[in-house]
């Protein structure tokens, strides 16, 4: 029993730091700096490490549980008159800082690259819609009109003059105006609000003229020049496995409060793209800026 109740308190100390870290400030009227959606970056990182310490600290209990088990049966088979063996030394209570000391450095920056579950992914995007192959062609026409399995020139000549090629925050892509207008406010809104994950993001691509691969005909989303592809510090995303980048997490903040959908939700989860959606495609072409 005594075992046990020093690593309890420690898990429930563990458990309760991230909703204290929440609570107290909503309590007491405080917010974040910055002008980004995220609440706070550093304390999201945090949060994410502690709640993996939980798991751990679950499993120890577990192991400390069958520990006293087998110890108490020993007790009990030992003959009366042998001493009694002495009590483990118990270890000190802990106030829970080792628990950033993790994959050989205690650098909390290092977290944006660390791989985490999504947590309630199939509603990460809020009432936000995809606009869809079908509803894209209709509105715009299709990119072009015959698609391969490679990258193509677009040749629609809706879409083709506005297609633009330039560097926004920290990459450079090919895009429709207004997606890269839209892009820059985003990035902008990270730069200010937490300029280390700014400098860590990369991307795998956005502007792909092709259809779908493993369709027949069924068009990208990248072959509008409306969707993008990102990573942190360019480590690609396992596809569907249903785990993503801690900083892509971030980042989904800022492109939801700018009218992009995180591929994140969907059934084969790609957590690297990001598109434009359905209510802001429609809003621009509302402003006649499509």
């Amino acid at each position: 029993m005594r075992l046990i109740i020093p690593a309890l308190i420690l898990a429930f100390a563990i458990i309760l730091a991230p909703i204290l870290w929440f609570v107290i400030p909503m309590m007491t009227g405080q917010s974040s700096s910055g002008t980004g959606p995220a609440i706070d970056s550093q304390a999201r990182i945090e949060i994410e490490i502690l709640n993996q310490q939980v798991e751990d600290i679950r499993l120890r209990l577990e192991d400390i549980r069958e520990g006293m088990t087998a110890l108490g049966q020993e007790v009990r088979e030992r003959p009366a008159f042998q001493a009694q063996r002495p009590l483990l030394q118990q270890q000190p209570q802990s106030d829970g800082s080792e628990v950033f000391e993790q994959n050989g450095t205690n650098s909390i920056i290092d977290s944006y690259a660390q791989v985490v579950l999504i947590a309630d992914r199939r509603n990460v995007n809020k009432g936000l819609k995809t606009a869809g192959p079908s509803y894209l062609a209709k509105k715009l026409g299709r990119p072009r009109e015959v698609l391969s399995d490679k990258c193509e020139p677009m040749t629609n000549p809706r879409l083709k003059p506005k297609l633009k090629t330039q560097r926004v925050g920290p990459i450079r892509v090919t895009m429709l105006q207004p997606a890269l207008d839209s892009l820059t406010r985003v990035f902008e809104n990270v730069r200010i609000t937490d300029p280390d994950l700014y400098a860590r993001i990369n991307t795998a691509g956005a502007l792909c003229v092709r259809r779908i691969r493993g369709t027949k005909d069924r068009i990208s989303t990248h072959a509008f020049g409306l969707a993008v592809d990102l990573n942190i510090d360019g480590k690609l995303d396992t596809l569907g496995d249903g785990r993503t980048q801690l900083g892509l997490t971030i980042l989904a903040d800022f492109f939801r409060t700018e009218g992009w959908v995180w591929g994140a939700s969907w059934r084969r989860e790609d957590s690297m793209h990001f598109e434009i959606s359905r209510k802001q495609l429609d809003q621009w072409l509302a402003e006649g800026k499509l």
